[in-house]
């Protein structure tokens, strides 16, 4: 759908917002009266009090060249940015969750300000996604007809080049949204990095490991957890060199374990389907590169994602079995499902080894034991350093991709103390999602301030969500590391 910014309507729907218990905008004044106060009406009879969600439609008459006006509710507004911008993007998502199949091609939306503009494009542009690669027999009624969203207000052009920056990260979460959505038959780690490697026309620097490759760095840890499938596991690495060369980059880190059956611990048959989704971390890195390059940030960026199938076969690593990692430390595999600390442990030493990063955030899908702690609403962030947690909490608070902070400490490293190996891969039922994160903690060198999210919440989700997120796959992540990157260390 494209998104564009004018100083007058001319689309088939005209659309906008209204407070609760507010009055009509007097950007809808014209209107009514041509409409012989049509709008008035629709706000001051029936149930329509302008309640987030709300959606009040009337037939405007064929003079006013419109076929509908929509009053869309913002609901009660706070008196903070951050809340204001939600309201916006939500309501804007209400109205394409409303007209996407409907049968009209064209929507206006006033607004009062380009961030107002803004804001509901980011709805309007997350609303509309759906992903329908694998479908043949859809109706015509049930594929978006929605072709132009147009955001109406004085100063479009200024909203305009503010749009820059925004489309982008919404860009990167289309991105992430289909690599989790993507089947695993169709998506597994050569296929992930092939698509990786499409950035490159974008100035994104690509270079794939294979299993030769990471086989003579010691990376026993990752390539444990791959050896049991039929697919070669990969590290890809994705440069984007936006600021001087001798700038250290940041450091984006993805667990890529592009289907998981738990291996020789395998998981319940239920729900297993949803392990397709468990590269989400993955998804969010690349999402985010992809994102930092459509805008040419000013920035020095490495995203790398360890690829791989955690499956069953004879060849699979066992309970008991103990992995050297490319950092020399032994791990004790306990459990053969824990297998994304394993994945990462190696990635976050690469990572390290190579790059001599400023700061490292790496993002996984890695416990269910975060869903108990946080649900759906929050991923879960652990971090060796204050300013850095703060950083990433108030990004998250900006652009609604939120995190929370949850303890670590050295009383949590006794839970994962092998009598075997330096550390086993799983501390008992207690504290999971910190004992995943204090693994991780063992891979990160003294002086390197580092964030670990757990995203396992977050990454999908069935069942109602919101309608700026349409979709199983949510697409967590780009939209967060985007804001962060640029609120922090870009020139």
């Amino acid at each position: 759908m494209k998104i564009q910014f004018l100083p007058k309507a001319k689309s088939q729907i005209v659309a906008f917002l209204v407070e609760e218990n507010g009055k009509l905008p007097d950007s809808a004044k014209d209107l009514d009266e041509q409409s012989n106060g049509l709008l008035t009406e629709a706000l001051t009879t029936g149930r329509f009090k302008g309640a987030a969600g709300q959606v009040a439609s009337v037939v405007t008459p064929s003079s006013t060249g419109f076929n509908r006006a929509v009053l869309v509710g913002l609901g009660k507004i706070k008196d903070d940015p951050n809340s204001q911008r939600h309201a916006t993007e939500l309501a804007a998502g209400h109205l394409i969750k409303e007209y996407c199949c409907s049968g009209f091609e064209s929507v206006s939306i006033h607004v009062d300000s380009s961030e107002t503009a803004v804001s509901a494009a980011i709805g309007a542009k997350l609303a509309v996604y759906q992903y329908n690669e694998w479908f043949t027999k859809k109706k015509e009624e049930e594929l978006p007809s929605l072709m132009e969203t147009s955001l109406i207000l004085e100063d479009h052009l200024g909203a305009e080049k503010d749009w820059e920056s925004a489309g982008a990260a919404i860009e990167g979460t289309y991105l992430a949204r289909d690599l989790v959505n993507t089947p695993p038959n169709v998506l597994y780690p050569a296929t992930f990095a092939g698509q990786i490697k499409l950035m490159e026309s974008l100035g994104i620097d690509v270079e794939i490991l294979d299993e030769d490759d990471m086989s003579d760095l010691g990376m026993g840890s990752l390539l444990g957890v791959g050896q049991g499938s039929d697919k070669e596991s990969q590290l890809a690495i994705m440069k984007w060199n936006g600021a001087d060369s001798d700038t250290a980059p940041v450091m984006l880190v993805g667990k890529g374990v592009c289907f998981d059956t738990g291996g020789i611990s395998l998981k319940p048959g239920e729900k297993m389907e949803e392990m397709r989704g468990d590269m989400g971390g993955a998804a969010a890195v690349t999402g985010t590169i992809k994102a930092l390059a459509l805008r040419k940030a000013k920035v020095n960026v490495v995203g790398i994602v360890g690829l791989v199938e955690n499956m069953p076969d004879g060849n699979a690593i066992r309970p008991g079995d103990i992995l050297i990692s490319g950092s020399g430390q032994t791990i004790e595999v306990q459990n053969t499902d824990a297998e994304g600390r394993l994945v990462l442990a190696d990635a976050l030493w690469y990572a390290q080894e190579y790059f001599k990063p400023k700061v490292i955030v790496d993002l996984a899908t890695l416990t269910g034991a975060i869903l108990i702690s946080l649900g759906h609403s929050y991923a879960g962030m652990f971090c060796n350093d204050d300013s850095l947690s703060d950083e990433l909490f108030r990004s998250g608070q900006e652009t609604g991709e939120k995190v929370w902070r949850l303890p670590m400490g050295e009383e949590y490293d006794k839970l994962i103390k092998s009598q075997f190996a330096d550390m086993k891969n799983i501390g008992g039922r207690a504290a999971g999602s910190i004992t995943a994160a204090q693994f991780l903690k063992r891979f990160i060198r003294d002086g390197v301030r580092w964030a670990h999210l757990d995203i396992a919440g977050v990454a999908w989700v069935d069942g109602e969500k919101s309608p700026t997120d349409p979709s199983w796959g949510s697409g967590f992540g780009p939209r967060l590391l985007d804001r962060w990157i640029a609120n922090h260390y870009e020139d």
